[in-house]
């Protein structure tokens, strides 16, 4: 993990307040927590003070957080230091654009959206763009590796991205819009590209089953049945099915306990031969 310092001072606003309305939200939020405990609220109160600030967290705001919790300056440096989702210096007005570059997405053509990110926002990283609109940099997994590459925008994720959908993706906000986030190739959250093809049947989902009291069985009877063109099953009553519950399902005999191993035995045959250990006669007797 690369350094993470401070913004300069020339960079630095003078102070930082929350509005009113973050700060009754404030609030609550150190409300929720036990007497002496109100220190645990320090990274949401950061992350709206980021939200706030256009993107970053300065120096005044991480001091203004620890004065409302009782915290040291230092305290909150040190948090705000360690977690890479507080920006420690200004970002792009209308984006900052994390692109990650764990191994899936360096896979499927990571290094190719960063490219693009070096040519329309900066050559490198943490810089602002020539007019102040972008940022960019590079991140660690960002958990959507099925739907490789993808970015970060703000609160939102951009997956199955070519350089040419990233390249729309910044022109949209460059025109002050929010494109639709999510994967860009049509696919549907990370179903396989190429379609469902198991449990795709709306049985298992329309909650026709729910309250039947027969469960999967009865609903892979009204799959098969579909598939067959016949008729569903109805399914029993609900007071039979009460009363002849269906048999347990057939599973595999619990394993063999596994035999222990040379060693544990040799210790404990050794430990049967010990001599046992002389008890200590009570106080007050004497020893034969």
């Amino acid at each position: 993990m690369s350094v993470r310092r401070l913004a300069p001072k020339e960079v630095q606003p003078e102070s930082f307040v929350f509005t009113d309305e973050n700060l009754a939200w404030a609030e609550k939020t150190i409300a929720k927590y036990p007497p002496g405990r109100q220190a645990s609220a320090v990274i949401p109160l950061l992350m709206r003070a980021q939200e706030q600030a256009g993107g970053w967290v300065s120096e005044p705001a991480m001091r203004y957080v620890g004065d409302m919790l009782g915290m040291a300056p230092i305290r909150v440096y040190e948090i705000a230091t360690f977690y890479t989702q507080f920006q420690l210096q200004p970002v792009g007005r209308k984006a900052h654009v994390q692109v990650c570059g764990t191994t899936p997405c360096m896979l499927m053509g990571a290094g190719e959206l960063m490219k693009v990110c070096k040519k329309r926002i900066n050559a490198e990283p943490f810089h602002l763009s020539a007019d102040g609109d972008f940022s960019w940099e590079e991140v660690e997994c960002a958990g959507t590796c099925t739907n490789a590459p993808m970015i970060q925008v703000w609160k939102d994720v951009y997956e199955d991205l070519t350089p040419e959908d990233l390249e729309k993706i910044l022109d949209a906000f460059e025109r002050g819009e929010k494109p639709t986030p999510g994967p860009q190739n049509g696919r549907k959250t990370c179903e396989p590209v190429t379609g469902l093809r198991v449990l795709t049947s709306p049985e298992l989902y329309d909650g026709s089953m729910v309250g039947a009291g027969a469960g999967l069985a009865l609903a892979r009877e009204a799959i098969a049945a579909r598939e067959n063109g016949e008729a569903a099953p109805s399914a029993p009553p609900a007071a039979a099915a009460a009363a002849a519950p269906p048999p347990p399902p057939k599973g595999d005999p619990a394993p063999a306990k596994p035999p222990p191993a040379k060693a544990v035995e040799a210790a404990g045959e050794a430990d049967s031969e010990k001599p046992k250990k002389p008890v200590a006669p009570p106080p007050g007797t004497k020893a034969d």
